[in-house]
């Protein structure tokens, strides 16, 4: 199910076009304000229409709700995703920032009506469909790049290649690194094939005070602990959003940018390995064909 909502937009008062997901919650809800302030036009892409509805208030009050689209969809079902791939190459005619912020923490295993793995389809699948899906729109902007907010620098975790479903052993935590690892494999892919054109960037931006919606999934004791370490520890969102920004506004001039909480990383690292990224890339091909075969689920959109 797809909601588009929106504040009357003038297609030409905004310098840039800004999708971004998870953008009605933590650093996705301040990117899209931040972004807004700044003259772009975004389109917000979030789960939840009461928070969307909660972020068009703010952008009214701010005088920014004519900038600002909040479109609902299930980004964890190959058909919202597809869905959103369509209301945005039918609004716009080009795309000059993707940023990929969409995530959820699940406690226990819960699987989507294509069979995926919940964590694995909304934090990796996801990205993957919208990056290969929306490269048209992005290839036909001045100067587009790709964010992936995600986990590179971080070597823990592994990609479970006999059990990418994890349904022999489901953890949170490793449910989470997993999709951490092929985020970081999917910016080395696509780097690889688009780069020249649509830059891509993975960003780690550290413990950060990014909202509730992970927390209401937990137990009470780890709530409780994560709640006192994000007051002591946590980077505020606006501090942790400013590199994205800087990306946006001035998108790298390489086809891959690694930066780990500030610092670059290395592109060498085991975890950006170019054989293993072509591997995971053939794999999700399959998988998204066995699961749809339609172009936009195979991530044939860019040709």
């Amino acid at each position: 199910m797809v909601n588009g909502q929106q504040g009357d937009t003038d297609p030409d008062q905004t310098d840039r076009t800004v999708v971004v997901t998870g953008g009605s919650d933590g650093m996705g809800r301040s990117l899209v304000l931040g972004r807004a302030a700044r003259g772009d036009r975004v389109l917000a892409v979030g789960s939840n229409p009461a928070k969307g509805e909660r972020l068009l208030a703010s952008a009214r009050d701010s005088g920014l709700g004519g900038r600002i689209e909040f479109l609902a969809a299930d980004l964890s079902t190959i058909a919202g995703n597809r869905a959103v791939i369509e209301h945005v190459t039918a609004r716009y005619e080009t795309v000059d920032a993707l940023v990929l912020a969409a995530n959820r923490q699940l406690t226990r295993r819960v699987e989507t009506s294509d069979g995926f793995e919940s964590t694995f389809a909304l934090y990796y699948l996801s990205r993957h469909l919208l990056g290969h899906g929306l490269m048209p729109a992005l290839s036909a902007a001045a100067h587009p790049v790709i964010v992936n907010i995600a986990g590179v620098g971080l070597s823990s975790g592994q990609i479970h290649w006999d059990d990418l479903q994890l349904r022999r052993r489901y953890r949170t935590i490793a449910a989470q690194l997993q999709a951490g690892r092929a985020n970081d494999l999917l910016g080395v892919a696509m780097a690889e094939r688009f780069g020249e054109r649509v830059p891509y960037v993975l960003y780690h931006p550290g413990f950060t005070r990014s909202g509730t919606s992970a927390m209401e999934q937990m137990n009470p004791l780890t709530r409780t602990v994560l709640r006192a370490l994000a007051a002591v520890a946590a980077r505020p969102v606006e501090r942790a959003v400013a590199p994205v920004h800087g990306f946006v506004d001035s998108p790298p001039g390489v086809p891959l940018t690694a930066v780990d909480r500030g610092r670059p990383v290395p592109l060498d690292l085991s975890t950006l390995d170019p054989a293993a990224a072509r591997c995971l890339a053939d794999t999700t091909a399959r998988m998204l064909a066995a699961a749809d075969p339609t172009p936009t689920a195979r991530g044939d959109g860019a040709r």
